[in-house]
């Protein structure tokens, strides 16, 4: 049996995060999360769009199908190992139909996935990412980045962004692990329908649809942008996948909570904006697009790569530490330390105020 995540069983935490002094991530051996379920997490990554505009260049966009999948990177930000140790650019499509409601042929391009310089006088950052998609006259130019890994088992994950542009499309964030059969796939997702009012979005653990066809309403729930928010607006999207339950906030602001179909088994993460002229996405007009746009990206996650099984240390965890009202977006606080860090010791440190468990793989 491999330790696979430690989760926290409740007792408060005696260190107010806010007062604990900012670190590095190689000083902390674990990750407290703060939510509607309290977790502990092995690793942190952040990935900041806001400094990139010396790499900003929006691409036309590529009209011809064939072209299209085989397009290049649209900067060396997305050669730099701050990019490809984590992510890869899909070019896929959906010829061989993955959606039986689909109308048109979907095609997933590296040329949609750009770092943007800032030209908004109501925004403060210089640059941000930037995944776009376009209704063509013979098909549908499509965005979609995703995990090197496929073994993050239990996750938060972050990004500060806002949809715009025209009706017809979907922009979401979600983990994701494939099957063959659709009843089998595990999905907690967060979608945004540029279709809907904008201040409604889509929160689901798939499948959403029973074994009859029919919505399975215990799956899904269709939440509210809180204060006033529209999803056009910058906020703070947040999805914690844990063993119990799925959770979705705003700006902090819990929006939906579902335990039902909770996944539980080791999947990617997926961030797209996409439209197949079905059902579900609506059909966008010849010559408009849709953007989904981040300015940064953060998860805390455990994994079950075996390198990163080694580097963890099985259960070690001297050094607590928190992203959650950090002073600095990012970078996070340290709440306590038995010493050591990041793999040191051989076993689960002593944890103030708290009963730890861990969850087995067997």
């Amino acid at each position: 049996m491999e330790i696979l995540s430690l989760l926290l069983l409740g007792g408060a935490v005696g260190v107010n995060a806010q007062q604990a002094p900012l670190t590095e991530d190689s000083r902390c051996g674990c990750y407290l999360m703060k939510g509607n379920e309290t977790a502990y997490f092995k690793e942190h990554r952040f990935f900041d769009f806001r400094n990139h505009h010396h790499h900003a260049s929006v691409p036309p966009v590529i009209t011809e199908v064939k072209d299209t999948s085989d397009a290049p990177i649209t900067s060396p930000f997305f050669n730099s190992t701050e990019w490809t140790d984590f992510w890869m650019i899909s070019n896929w499509n959906n010829s061989h139909g993955i959606r039986e409601d689909s109308t048109l042929l979907m095609v997933n391009s590296p040329n949609n996935v750009y770092l943007e310089a800032n030209h908004d006088a109501d925004s403060s950052p210089k640059s941000w990412l930037s995944l776009r998609t376009e209704r063509l006259q013979k098909f549908q130019t499509t965005a979609e980045i995703e995990s090197l890994s496929a073994k993050f088992k239990f996750v938060s994950i972050r990004m500060l962004a806002r949809t715009i542009g025209a009706r017809g499309a979907i922009t979401a964030m979600f983990t994701y692990r494939h099957s063959e059969d659709y009843y089998q796939v595990q999905e907690s997702d967060l979608e945004i329908r540029t279709s809907d009012p904008k201040n409604v979005i889509h929160c689901t653990n798939q499948p959403s649809l029973d074994s009859e066809g029919d919505v399975e309403v215990r799956a899904s729930k269709n939440a509210t942008m809180p204060n006033g928010l529209e999803w056009s607006d910058w906020a703070v999207h947040r999805l914690d996948w844990t063993p119990r339950s799925t959770t979705w906030y705003v700006n902090d602001i819990q929006v939906a909570n579902i335990e039902f179909q909770t996944p539980k088994d080791v999947s990617n993460i997926i961030l797209n904006a996409w439209s197949d002229g079905g059902e579900w996405t609506g059909n966008m007009t010849v010559g408009e697009s849709a953007y989904l746009q981040l300015q940064w990206f953060e998860i805390l996650y455990n994994t079950t790569e075996p390198e990163k099984r080694q580097e963890q240390g099985l259960g070690v965890c001297h050094s607590v530490c928190s992203v959650d009202g950090s002073p600095e977006v990012g970078r996070p606080v340290m709440l306590w330390s038995n010493g050591g860090g990041r793999g040191a010791g051989v076993f689960m440190g002593w944890v103030p105020v708290m009963i730890v468990t861990m969850f087995l793989l067997a």
